[in-house]
């Protein structure tokens, strides 16, 4: 059987036989002492930038394609597990990630959970985007005529 020693004086905690190292094996006091300091480590964790939220809810395709569902109209949460090949307990998940995010809502009607999409939660991540717009788009059809012309040319000599 394997044990976890706890010695005194300073060293580690480590996994021994209990013979091994002469030490004896579990301590009451240190584990709680971990625990607090674990409790306390989650406590002042910092939160996340709502951005990292948005960003992180919209990297799953399956959260990309709930969304583009409730782009036509509310839904209860049934609905919107329908055409997926998972469970309804994932799909809920799902849904979790998107209402922390603030991409969704979810409401209770009676004994149906419903699921609507905030357009708005998705300005932050629009706007912070949109800095990177700077750059003039792309005009395809110029660029054909462009390609044409100097094919034209090509052509010519």
């Amino acid at each position: 059987m394997i044990y976890m020693c706890f010695p005194q004086g300073g060293t580690l905690p480590h996994l021994c036989k209990g013979t091994a190292c002469g030490i004896a094996a579990y301590s009451t006091e240190w584990l709680t002492i971990a625990a607090q300091t674990r409790k306390h480590a989650r406590m002042t964790a910092p939160t996340p930038d709502p951005l990292d939220t948005v960003f992180s809810a919209l990297a799953d395709p399956t959260r990309r394609a709930i969304l583009t569902m409730l782009l036509e109209d509310d839904m209860a949460v049934t609905d919107v597990a329908e055409p997926f090949a998972v469970s309804l307990a994932a799909i809920s998940k799902h849904l979790a990630v998107l209402a922390d995010a603030g991409l969704i809502t979810q409401e209770k009607r009676g004994r149906v959970k419903w699921c609507k999409l905030e357009p708005d939660a998705l300005r932050t991540a629009s706007v912070w985007m949109q800095g990177f717009g700077q750059f003039d788009p792309v005009d395809l059809d110029a660029f054909e005529r462009f390609l044409e012309a100097e094919l034209d040319t090509q052509d010519v000599t």
